[in-house]
Formats: structure tokens, C-alpha cells, sequence
């Protein structure tokens, strides 16, 4: 039910319920139906579809800053200067990782409204139908499995032209795709011809090595298909402008509060025979304040901030608690737990002998002032897309690789991935230097990390251990992921193209080869599971099918999170998917 307060203020002008809020005491009051933590991909979409109904209340918390007018972040081509800007980011380390020789690394978790949508490298992939399979058996839900799931991410989705409108007959399949959805997916918008046609070729040069796939979001993954990516009309889709568009955001029953950062929840109580709480406490300022919801809290603030707030909240293994002295409230030892996500490799790249490439705009200054211009008055030109890459390929190991000897098959599925490998006509270099990349990563590694707290200061950085490269199994896969690289290159389509590597791997050994890869592994920043879902009644997991907390009455978890193991792709897309039937879910149960 709508409080008192916003009854009386929704009856006059609706001006001030027309725009985010800024500061705390413009909101007409504090008591609504739910409360989300977390204005990011998956708490903008619960946010939209539960105030479809004018009689139900949200309240969503963000943390960060406004989306609107973060330039870097709408310029798709502003992507590279957009990640290290530690104004829209949290500026997390990980904690040293013995599987990167000890290395630490920034990881990046977006700090503005629209979350990781607003802040990532907009590639849009799915995963495979038995990801999502694989889902359902583990939870006994079938609701979970991929024909089920499908409908999830149509509705999300409106297929959109690429910004230069060129003839995408062949490049995309339409039937897999939804036409209505709040956040638009395109294929790339500016033409690289000589890459693009040489990668293509190497298609048809190594078929059944690399055999073309004309669209990897059908579900059957495996190949190499056109990139596609979350842009529409030359500009990034987030779940901000997406599913926070003007015609959503000014619904008088919705109401989204900037610079709020949630520590935990409080004023602990008991529903139906279960623990529950009755508020959420957050800090504006240098104030804190306590926002109610009379029917359920949702948390959506990601796969590290979700964690966090359930320990802080007294939410998790007792001995750990216990030890930091936060008073235990229920014994759910996986918080935090089970941590995975996609370790990659960038030193598969090389010198081109051609002139098409991303330095000729990164490298030159009047050519980057032209593009960003035409950007500005028409949407269309090189800065229409990402920059990560023309076309993505997804591969299994080898039957006979020496990675099963160590782990056994970690892959859902036959029709699943083990690698990645995206395609980019650029690289990381001397500036001006033309450069190709194809980027490795493992989409189902073995290795398992954590999110946890060393503090009893809410508001203390988390300890982040993705727990990159922990199992030999995932090295070897990197290992195989760098010899198919090298026999994609040898498609005769390449001859004459290719220049000298920029690390030389020739002739380095099995041992040699792995110390290179512990040494220049990097992340994917696809983080899940840190309160993942489980079959109900069993004695792991954080959450129910349901994406209920395990043994707590009215909190939820809706985000990357609860995916319990993460699936063979950027997890952009998932989030949306997941974010959009957990919406379904709580509508179910509060008839709303």
C-alpha cells in the first residue's frame, strides 16, 4: 500500500516525482511496499516491471551517481576511457591471488546508476541451453532451464539496425530475437571490411575448426558469429535508459534515491516462524537513515555488494561473524562462497600490415576529434561501437586435452563452451601501432573464489578473491585457447597480413607458457554466485529458486548473484534474464 505521505503528495503536481533524487529529504517519506538496493542491471528491471501496478510502492537505493550525462559512458567508443575512471567506479582491489603468482588487480564494479549495463563492454551473449539446463536440474526448478528462460530474455530485449543501417542479411538470426524490450542489442555499426571479411573467410578456410555459427544467442553457441552488443542507435542501452526511461521513471509509485549506500539491514524481527527485518539502513552524507518496506526487501546490489550486505547483516557463517563481532542473525555459510567468473588472456596479439584499425583513430588525434563529432550530430561513424571487437568465437577443448586429466568435464553440456575468443582489429600497444587482438578467455573454468568481510565497518571495502587460475584445469584450457588463436591465424586468409607477435611465444614450453599466462591473466569482471540459488531444503546455496534468502522471511536476492555457477558468457544479458523473471516471482507471490 502506498503510505500516507505519497498519497497526499501524488496529489499535486508531479514535478518532483518526475526525476531521480538527489537528497534524502525530498523523498515524500520513507515507508513504501519495497524496498531495492541497488539501481544497477538487475534492480532497474525489478524496479520497472513491479510499479506496473500504480498501487504498489518502490523505493531503490543507489549507492553512485547519476548516469546522466557521464559522456564515456553513452559514447560507445569512450569505453577505454570510461573503465579506469574512478569516479564511476568503486575502485575495488582484489586481494593477492597464488593463481597469478600473487598478483593482485583492480576489478571494476560501476559506481552510477545503470550499474555494470552502464559500465561494461556491452557484449551481448547468452549462453549456451545447457547453461540454463544445468540450472534447473541443480535447483529442481524448471522454470530456470532454457526454453523457460528464453521468453525472459526476449522481453528484455529490442533487436535495433546498426547505426550505418548496412544490409545484416546473414549476420543474425531474427527468430531468436525479441523486438519489444527495454534494452536495445544491434550488431557492430561502423565497417572494419578487411578484418571483418578475413575473419569470416577463416570460416569457410577451417570449417570444421572454426565453423561459422549465424547467431551464438540461439541457445548452440559454438562457432564464430558477428558481435553483438547492447547499442541502440549508435548509443549505449543500459538498464538506466532502458528500464528507467522517462516514461518508466515518472510513474508517481517509483522513486530512486542517489548517494544512498546501504549497510545492512536492521531492526531484526520474526514472520512466520523465520527471522526477518523490518528496515534498511543506508547512509546519506554523513547521516544514516532507515528505509522500510511492509512487504519485501530486495537486494540487487551485485555480486560483491549483495554478499557484503547480507554478512554485515548478520547473514552468514556464525564463526565468521562471530569473530568480527556481528551479531549472528541466521547460519548460511555460502555467503559469499562459490565465487566464479571468466579469467582471459590478451597476449595473443599481433602487428597487421594495414592501416584499418583502431589506431587509425586512437593513434590520431584529428581522426578521433571527427569521430567523436560525427557521433555528436548524427550517432553514426567509429564511435558507434565498442571497440572490443568485430566477431566472437566460442570452442570446446579438445577430447583428448590433458585439462580432463585434471578435472573432469566442468562444461554443462556437450553444446557448451570452454573458450571465448573475440576478434578485434586493434590491440593494446605503442600508440598509432596497428595491431590485431583475438582475446582468450575460459567461459567454464573449475576455479572457485569468495566475497567476504575482515570488518564490522559496513561501509569497509569487501576482500574480492575471484580466485583466478586455482585450478591447473583452467591453465590448460588458457594453454589450448592459445594454440587454437594460432591456428585460426593459420587460415591462408592471413598470409601476408600478419606481422610479428607483441609477446613472443615461439618455441616456449609447456612450463614456460603457463608461467606467461599466470603472469597475464586479467579478468572478465563476470562475477557469480556469491549468493547462489539451490534446490530448496538443500543444506548449500543462499537462495531458494525462488531467489528467496534460505531461512529468512521477506528479502530476496535479484541479481548476478544468485547464477550459481557462471555461465559461457559476458553475464550482461543473464543479469537481464534473471533480473526479469525474479520480477515475475515476487509479483506471483505478493499478487501484485
Amino acid at each position: 500500500m502506498l503510505s500516507p505521505a505519497l498519497i497526499l503528495l501524488s496529489l499535486f503536481s508531479g514535478v518532483a516525482l518526475c526525476k531521480l533524487y538527489d537528497n534524502v529529504a525530498d523523498l515524500p517519506g520513507l515507508k513504501y511496499d519495497f524496498v531495492i538496493v541497488g539501481g544497477g542491471t538487475a534492480g532497474n528491471v525489478v524496479a520497472n516491471r513491479l510499479t506496473e501496478n500504480p498501487k504498489i510502492a518502490v523505493l531503490v537505493l543507489e549507492a553512485g551517481l547519476s548516469n546522466e550525462g557521464v559522456t564515456s559512458s553513452q559514447v560507445p567508443f569512450l569505453l577505454n576511457q570510461l573503465i579506469p575512471d574512478s569516479t564511476y567506479s568503486w575502485n575495488y582491489t582484489t586481494v593477492p591471488m597464488p593463481g597469478l603468482n600473487g598478483r593482485s588487480m583492480p576489478y571494476f564494479r560501476a559506481f552510477f546508476l545503470g550499474g555494470c549495463s552502464a559500465h561494461n563492454g556491452m557484449v551481448y551473449t547468452r549462453g549456451a541451453a545447457d547453461d540454463f539446463n544445468r540450472y534447473a536440474t541443480l535447483t529442481g526448478d524448471k522454470g530456470w532451464s532454457w526454453d523457460r528462460i528464453l521468453p525472459y530474455f526476449l522481453k528484455s530485449e529490442k533487436w535495433s539496425p546498426p547505426a550505418d543501417h548496412h544490409d545484416t542479411r546473414g549476420q543474425f538470426n531474427p527468430k531468436v530475437h525479441g523486438t519489444k524490450g527495454p534494452i536495445s542489442v544491434s550488431l557492430n555499426g561502423f565497417p572494419w571490411s578487411t578484418f571483418e571479411q578475413k575473419v569470416i573467410q577463416t570460416t569457410k578456410e577451417l570449417p570444421h575448426e572454426f565453423p561459422f555459427n549465424l547467431d551464438m544467442n540461439s541457445g548452440q553457441p559454438l562457432g564464430v558469429s558477428w558481435l553483438q552488443s547492447t547499442i541502440g542507435g549508435g548509443e549505449r542501452s543500459t538498464s538506466a535508459t532502458g528500464y528507467l526511461a522517462p516514461k518508466f521513471i515518472r510513474r508517481p509509485n517509483l522513486h530512486v534515491l542517489l548517494h544512498a549506500q546501504v549497510s545492512k539491514l536492521v531492526n531484526a524481527t520474526h514472520k512466520a516462524g523465520k527471522p526477518a527485518f523490518g528496515g534498511v539502513q543506508f547512509r546519506y552524507g554523513n547521516s544514516l537513515f532507515v528505509a522500510h518496506a511492509s512487504k519485501e526487501i530486495i537486494l540487487s546490489a551485485g555480486p560483491v555488494g549483495s554478499p557484503q550486505i547480507l554478512l554485515n547483516s548478520g547473514i552468514g557463517a556464525h564463526s565468521t561473524l562471530s569473530a568480527l563481532g556481528i551479531p549472528p542473525v541466521l547460519d548460511l555459510p555460502s555467503v559469499g562462497k562459490n565465487a566464479s567468473d571468466h579469467p582471459s588472456l590478451f597476449i595473443m596479439q599481433w602487428e597487421v600490415n594495414s592501416n584499418e584499425t583502431f589506431a587509425s583513430i586512437t593513434g590520431n588525434a584529428t581522426r578521433f576529434a571527427q569521430g567523436l563529432a560525427q557521433w555528436n550530430t548524427s550517432r553514426t561513424g567509429p564511435f558507434v561501437d565498442s571497440g572490443v571487437g568485430t566477431h566472437i568465437g566460442f570452442s570446446r577443448l579438445p577430447k583428448h586435452s590433458s585439462a580432463f586429466a585434471v578435472h573432469a568435464d566442468p562444461s554443462p553440456g556437450p553444446g557448451a563452451p570452454h573458450l571465448e575468443m573475440t576478434f578485434t582489429p586493434g590491440g593494446f600497444g605503442a600508440v598509432g601501432a596497428n595491431l590485431m587482438t583475438i582475446d582468450i578467455a575460459v567461459v567454464s573454468p573449475v576455479s572457485r573464489g569468495s566475497v567476504t568481510i575482515n570488518s564490522n565497518d559496513p561501509f569497509a571495502p569487501p576482500l574480492i578473491d575471484p580466485g583466478y587460475l586455482s585450478s591447473e584445469f583452467d591453465v590448460i584450457a588458457l594453454r589450448e585457447g592459445v594454440a587454437q588463436a594460432k591456428q585460426f591465424v593459420s587460415a591462408p586468409v592471413w598470409s601476408g597480413y600478419l606481422g610479428a607477435m607483441t609477446t613472443d611465444i615461439a618455441g616456449l614450453s609447456d612450463l614456460e607458457l603457463e608461467t606467461l599466462i599466470r603472469s597475464s591473466t586479467g579478468s572478465s569482471f563476470h562475477l557469480v554466485g556469491t549468493a547462489g540459488m539451490s534446490a530448496r531444503g538443500a543444506r548449500y546455496g543462499v537462495v531458494d529458486p525462488d531467489l528467496q534468502v534460505k531461512g529468512i522471511s521477506g528479502l530476496s536476492v535479484i541479481d548476478a548473484s544468485v547464477v550459481p555457477i557462471v555461465p559461457a558468457a559476458h553475464t550482461a544479458a543473464v543479469t537481464y534474464a534473471f533480473a526479469e523473471r525474479g520480477a515475475d516471482l515476487l509479483k506471483q507471490r505478493w499478487s501484485c
